[in-house]
């Protein structure tokens, strides 16, 4: 006899996508250029040499596509805002046909049943305002309050769970730290100031979207990994400590109110020479604004080795562990782990997994179908780790699946799939895949039979 797993009665069931990755229509009806339109067209930058001009053709499909939502079941799709589709140079003038867009997109799903959940910054920052410097100047962050108040002040009255910003370590460290993402600069000082301000304009932009939206649920999404030392070694530990420092509490300790984590501050000026120099007073107040919910991205997890020769034996190890095809290890313990950090340790009063999913090298058989078992493995074991944390406490209500469909997945191009709907891009052709129609049984069942 199996046993089933119930989640609790109104635990909100969705899929996610980001504007730069699904869109396309990158330069049509008045859209500006973003920093991914000028880091895609650049030599070098994306694996497979493709861009996001046209992506999923979204912009174009975006029917069709909510009619496939709607007959999977979704209650809910957490999408993004293009700014520069907005704003075209990030601040000033404001594009019709960009607000028009989205205006639509949201009539569009709630007539279809689907509560539309709202991140307003997924990466694809004005180039204009690049070139001014970006996110390393305050100036940003005060455009993007000017970009949120725009938003929230068209979709306010309908749109009611809303995302400042996603995963702002992303876009501050892998682009302005280590260059893999757009703006492909090289410059800890510049990341350090970067995840400053992106914090920043979180803190300002919250009361805004509010006031803006009545009864609305205001959040951030954090990208969180379980950081766990291989071996009981001293050194591993530490290793571990300052990974989880750089990667996690960087963000966790300011957004609720503990500032910035002093180890890391002295970390980054003892190994980047990076200082909080732009820091001024009452920032540190403003990024504490209250939220409603944390967004949680939950790829996989990150073992600690601080360097073979101060190493005991590991304890932990990812011998015959299973992979993705990211590299990244199949972990759904840690997502456990985390959700019950979150609670115990920071006691948010909400929980979201705002992505969660896994890249394998889909093909389409020949009787036209997408046979993913391995995708629908991964998600059945992952919220399965979502459904003990809930037994723990954890107020966790809801959990968005990484992606709604195979898109442009950043320096990788189209090499990757995450979808749990497949896309030709040649054709653009959409073709639910074995896991989709498992999830959407999931969904009606508000559960599974483990």
């Amino acid at each position: 006899m199996t046993d089933k797993i119930v989640f609790p009665q109104g635990f909100l069931w969705g899929t996610a996508t980001s504007s730069y990755q699904i869109e396309g229509a990158w330069n049509e009806d008045g859209k500006g250029e973003s920093i991914w339109d000028r880091f895609s067209h650049t030599p070098g930058k994306i694996s497979d040499a493709s861009t996001g001009d046209a992506a999923c053709d979204h912009y174009h499909r975006w029917e069709q596509d909510l009619d496939l939502m709607q007959e999977l079941g979704l209650p809910a799709y957490r999408f993004s805002i293009s700014w520069p589709r907005i704003m075209p140079e990030g601040r000033g003038k404001v594009n019709q046909a960009g607000l028009d867009f989205y205006d639509q997109l949201v009539d569009g799903l709630l007539a279809r049943g689907i509560t539309p959940f709202v991140t307003l910054y997924h990466w694809d920052l004005p180039q204009a305002l690049q070139d001014e410097g970006g996110w390393p100047l305050r100036s940003t962050a005060e455009a993007f309050v000017d970009y949120a108040d725009v938003v929230s002040a068209r979709l306010g009255d309908r749109v009611k769970h809303w995302i400042t910003h996603n995963e702002p370590w992303v876009a501050a460290f892998l682009g302005y730290g280590m260059g893999i993402h757009a703006p492909g600069i090289q410059d800890f000082q510049q990341a350090l100031a970067a995840s400053h301000h992106l914090l920043l304009s979180h803190g300002w932009a919250t009361p805004i979207i509010r006031a803006n939206s009545e009864n609305a649920e205001v959040g951030i999404t954090l990208s969180i990994n379980d950081v766990l030392p291989a071996s009981p070694s001293p050194q591993d530990y530490a290793a571990a400590r300052e990974i989880d420092g750089f990667t996690n509490r960087w963000f966790l300790d300011p957004v609720y109110g503990r500032g910035y984590p002093t180890d890391v501050v002295e970390w980054f000026d003892r190994v980047h020479g990076a200082r909080l120099d732009m820091v001024q007073e009452g920032d540190l107040a403003v990024i504490a604004a209250p939220t409603d919910f944390l967004g949680h991205n939950y790829y996989t997890r990150t073992l600690a080795r601080a360097s073979v020769a101060d190493n005991l034996p590991p304890t932990r190890t990812t011998d015959g562990s299973e992979f993705t095809e990211m590299g990244w290890e199949v972990a759904p313990r840690s997502l456990y782990r985390l959700l019950n950090r979150f609670h115990f340790e920071y006691q948010i009063p909400a929980i979201y997994i705002t992505e969660n999913g896994a890249s394998f090298p889909d093909k389409v058989c020949k009787e036209g179908h997408v046979h993913d078992d391995r995708r629908q493995a991964y998600l059945k074991e992952h919220f399965r780790a979502a459904h003990d944390a809930i037994q723990c406490g954890v107020p966790l209500r809801g959990y968005f699946v990484w992606s709604f469909m195979d898109n442009f997945e950043w320096s990788f191009g189209y090499t990757k799939r995450f979808g749990i709907v497949y896309v030709d891009f040649e054709t653009q052709q959409r073709i639910v895949k074995e896991s989709g129609k498992w999830y959407s049984n999931v969904i009606a069942q508000n559960g599974f039979e483990d």
